[in-house]
Order: C-alpha cells, then structure tokens, then sequence
C-alpha cells in the first residue's frame, strides 16, 4: 500500500498510509480543516548513457550493412543450429 502527502488549507503536511482504492480523508488530522490537498513530488529520473541530448543524434558513425538489417541486430546465440554430430551407436543402429 502506498504512502500518500497531503497539505491543508492551513500549510499542515502529513502522511496517510492507505490503498488506492480507499477514499482520501477530507479533514487535516492537525486542525480538522478541509479540503485536502494531494502533495505530488516529481520521481528521480537518470538518464545514462549516450543518445539523450541533441549533440548525440545524426552523427553518421554507423553506416549501413550489405546484409541490411541483420548486421545491426545482436546475436542471440539461438538461431544458429549446429551440425548434429554421430555417436557411433546411432550409426549403428
């Protein structure tokens, strides 16, 4: 269940620990003053790595392949099937 803020008309912050789909209180727990205001903090993004900033895009440092497509594209170790080998008891039989 997630913790919710909310700001009365009076400046009072406080925290209510309650599920989504239960309703949000209408009075300030400090001086019973409504309504109620939710307190919306904005979430913690990083970015890493290239290709987020203008100076990235258009550089022209890869060139396209002969094969198209499937030289960008990286190997996943699965699509190439191996030779089944012998064993001398399936020539065998």
């Amino acid at each position: 269940m997630p913790i919710y803020e909310y700001k009365c008309p009076n400046g009072h912050l406080f925290e209510l620990f309650h599920g989504i789909q239960e309703p949000a209180p209408e009075v300030c727990t400090t001086c019973g003053e409504g309504p109620l205001i939710r307190v919306l903090h904005p979430v913690a993004v990083h970015f890493k790595g290239s290709g987020f900033y203008s100076t990235d895009y258009g550089r022209g440092g890869r060139k396209p392949s002969r094969d198209g497509d499937k030289a960008d594209k990286p190997d996943s170790g699965g699509d190439k099937k191996e030779p089944e080998k012998k064993t001398p008891a399936a020539e065998a039989s």
